[in-house]
């Protein structure tokens, strides 16, 4: 390899790899040995980040702490005023509990916890962070030096001391912070560099540093799944799947008569504006009633005008649409509207295909933020299990499917 082939690996996001190379008669050192041990975890590193990706592999949970002894019951009484500062630290009881699991952070470090940990909310805040009540809990990758052992050579060249470390503990530390951690929009987690070291696992919104965390205020969807791309999915739509409306409501959601009507779908992230293209969208009314069923017709559509409420005032990317009707059919007793959305058209910033698989048929409704009832069963969690659902299997692109139904009253 000549000289200028070997510069070009420095626009890589990886050091030089150099191994050692063993002869007869060498003289080794502990730089030499600490050099051929950078270089295989440099090698595993290198792998897991631009093979396999970062984020949660598994467990790493946030929930509530359970109580403690300490903690005094909901109606104890206050206490007086010349106690208040004393008893001030053990009243805070804004605490949760991390579970054991493992995750890959974004320089391919893997993060082990191995038994659940406690986390006081509050001491971990720094402390220009805690005028908020909004907090979000991570965890980042850590090492530190274990078992003291006395040298038995002391070299008068070294710059070490007669007592070192024998051993280096990877290890993890806990992050709490009262600011929205910057989110990752690397296209290629592959070559460029890194810049979000600590995996962010939940945000609790509305603490109260003196009452226990509930299970609802809990959000682990902040929370990235292990893999090299984080997928858009539909997070949620205007309608319920597999409802019965009235022909009135149906009119309504259509947008049939009213100009600021229509279906709405919400996305995880931004998406290009101008993959929202006819066809993308199919509405099939499927035929109902007690006569002669089953017929099927297209009901004609069309995307309105991206709002500021959906896109963020921005032209290009969007982070939802409206498809309303633009005809004057109508729909009968007993029919079936088919929604139809061909997300593998819808391309995201990095112009990947949306994530649209209708899993369940569990996507929330928007306005009631909840999982349709029709589609209540034995599965309570989606298969990230953490909430809320959204599309997805993590494969990318794919048909998104819904559908309600049509009575006369």
């Amino acid at each position: 390899m000549t000289e200028t082939e070997t510069s070009r690996t420095e626009e890589f996001d990886a050091p030089p790899l150099r191994r050692l190379r063993y002869f007869h008669g060498q003289m080794l050192g502990a730089r030499d040995f600490q050099r051929e041990q950078e270089y295989h975890r440099e090698k595993l590193r290198l792998r897991m980040r631009c093979l396999l990706g970062y984020g949660v592999v598994c467990g790493l949970h946030v929930e509530p702490a359970p109580r403690g002894e300490d903690d005094c019951p909901p109606d104890a009484e206050a206490p007086a005023e010349g106690e208040a500062d004393r008893t001030e630290h053990t009243r805070r009881r804004a605490k949760v509990k991390l579970t054991p699991g493992l995750a890959v952070d974004c320089d391919g470090n893997e993060v082990v916890v191995r038994g659940s940990c406690e986390i006081d909310l509050w001491k971990a805040l720094p402390p220009d962070e805690r005028d908020t009540d909004t907090v979000w809990v991570g965890i980042e990758y850590a090492e530190r030096p274990v078992e003291p052992t006395r040298a038995v050579y002391n070299d008068a060249c070294a710059d070490t001391s007669d007592c070192e470390f024998g051993w280096t503990e990877e290890c993890h530390k806990v992050r709490v912070t009262g600011c929205a951690p910057p989110v990752d929009e690397r296209c290629d987690t592959c070559c460029s560099p890194c810049e979000h070291k600590v995996l962010w696992l939940a945000r609790i919104d509305c603490v109260d540093w003196y009452e226990p965390v509930r299970r609802d205020q809990i959000h682990m969807n902040v929370r990235r799944p292990f893999g090299r791309h984080l997928p858009t999915v539909i997070t949620g739509i205007n309608w319920i799947h597999g409802h019965t409306y009235t022909i009135d409501e149906a009119k309504a959601l259509l947008g049939t008569q009213d100009q600021d009507g229509g279906l709405v779908v919400r996305f995880s992230a931004d998406v290009r504006s101008d993959t929202l293209r006819p066809g993308v969208v199919e509405l099939q009314v499927i035929e109902g009633g007690s006569g002669r069923n089953a017929s099927t017709w297209y009901m004609g559509g069309a995307f309105a005008e991206p709002d500021a409420e959906t896109d963020g005032g921005c032209d290009e990317f969007t982070q939802g649409f409206r498809y309303r009707q633009t005809t004057r059919e109508t729909l009968q007793d007993g029919d079936r509207l088919l929604i139809t959305v061909r997300a593998a058209f819808i391309l995201d910033r990095c112009c990947r295909p949306v994530d649209g698989t209708h899993v369940g048929g569990r996507v929330p409704t928007i306005d009631a933020g909840a999982t349709p009832a029709a589609a209540h069963g034995g599965c309570h969690l989606p298969p990230s299990g953490i909430g809320p659902w959204t599309s997805g299997t993590g494969a990318g692109g794919d048909v998104f499917e819904s559908w309600f139904f049509v009575k006369e009253r």
